[in-house]
């Protein structure tokens, strides 16, 4: 498991898909790209689609996206992307009062049982207070890192 802290962007493209039965259907499908720039970001984006989409494509949305950092996962079976809302918990010092708070993360697992249990791994190495609040699966296809090719296979780092 590792993380990464970055300025993450997602992207909503559309193109038109031939599925098993063979015919062509419009598909709308949602990426997380790395990039300095809304700019940069859509660059980058047709850049890694291109080779895997055949035909044309539409960017229809960049916006900034909502997560703090992104723990990927190294191995075949964490094929999803979990968005995870994590309260960190402190005491005021003056009030001595519970405060919360709201930090969204992007988890990659398998299964919604290994997305907790990928969070846990990441936070157990820290001494933050914390809940998790939510984890729920996302439509997302795949996460873009900069200056990381997406497809080298690397020796995974825990069990799923």
């Amino acid at each position: 498991m590792r993380s990464r802290t970055a300025q993450w962007f997602e992207c909503k493209i559309q193109y038109e898909k031939t599925m098993e039965d063979g015919l062509q259907k419009k598909v709308n499908e949602s990426y997380v790209i790395d990039a300095l720039s809304f700019t940069e970001a859509e660059q980058r984006i047709m850049e890694e689609l291109s080779a895997y989409i055949s035909g044309e494509f539409t960017i229809k949305d960049i916006k900034i996206a909502p997560y703090k950092e992104i723990f990927f996962a190294d191995q075949d079976l964490a094929d999803r992307w979990y968005k995870t809302k994590l309260q960190f918990i402190t005491i005021d010092e003056k009030t001595e009062k519970e405060k919360r708070a709201n930090i969204n993360y992007l988890v990659n697992a398998g299964t919604l049982n290994g997305a907790v249990k990928n969070i846990e791994e990441v936070m157990s190495g820290t001494m933050i207070d914390y809940v998790i609040a939510s984890v729920a699966e996302t439509q997302l296809m795949d996460v873009y890192e900069y200056g990381k090719d997406n497809t080298e296979d690397e020796k995974p780092e825990f069990d799923q």
